[in-house]
């Protein structure tokens, strides 16, 4: 059985409805028109572990799919081919496959789930300014990858890539920017609390609140509530 089939195999209608509501599908939302199977990530990721050897042609079939699920399958296929590969040639190949996809990688759990394992992986050891032409894009998700992959260098204890593309986005005007910018100075905070603070200390008070509150989420909470009066 091909993936594709697999997984409309597991299709539920219930879970697709409620699926469009929480990915903002209605007009004007961040998601508009994104059509769902109603599929489990953890269906995916199995599926997708069954299917790690399909030909590179299917697996761009799925990824330019309308479904979303089908899209979130062949990222995983992808992002499972790229940490299998040890062929710096295909690593290559398929880090252009994802780059070339970045339309199809379209709301933010497919960013979320697979571009730091990709594009962070890929760029970890080489030239990273392509991340910061896509830190000014005005595309919402291709910034969204910006900085989410540098969740990859961030594992490694290597952090001015975050900081750098955090200023540049500190005054987007979208929620999932915030939020995606937050997590990752949240995240940089767990190996250099130091930093944070010295980069907090510099923007909190201009910073967008939710950005702001994902970025001192695990402060104890008197400091966390000085950083929201503005008193540090």
């Amino acid at each position: 059985m091909k993936a594709s089939e697999e997984i409309r195999a597991l299709a539920n209608k219930e879970r697709a409805n409620h699926s469009k509501r929480f990915f903002k599908t209605g007009k004007g939302e961040y998601g508009y028109g994104d059509i769902f199977l109603g599929v489990r990530v953890p269906k995916i990721r199995l599926i997708a572990k069954k299917n790690i050897d399909i030909s590179l042609s299917d697996m761009k079939t799925l990824i330019k799919s309308k479904y979303h699920e089908e899209r979130l399958l062949g990222l995983i296929i992808l992002v499972n081919k790229y940490s299998k590969s040890k062929d710096e040639k295909d690593r290559n190949q398929l880090y252009n496959i994802y780059v070339s996809s970045f339309k199809y990688v379209n709301n933010w759990d497919l960013v979320d789930v697979t571009c730091a394992h990709v594009i962070g992986k890929h760029l970890f050891d080489k030239d990273r300014s392509i991340l910061y032409t896509w830190a000014q894009s005005n595309d919402l998700w291709t910034k969204r990858i910006a900085i989410v992959s540098t969740h990859c260098f961030i594992r490694k204890n290597d952090l001015q890539d975050t900081f750098k593309i955090a200023e540049i986005l500190l005054n987007d005007e979208h929620d999932l920017i915030h939020k995606a910018v937050g997590w990752m100075l949240r995240e940089a905070g767990k190996r250099d609390l130091e930093k944070e603070e010295f980069f907090l200390k510099k923007h909190y008070k201009t910073m967008p609140r939710t950005m702001l509150r994902y970025a001192i989420e695990r402060f104890p909470e008197p400091k966390r509530q000085r950083y929201l009066k503005g008193t540090i």
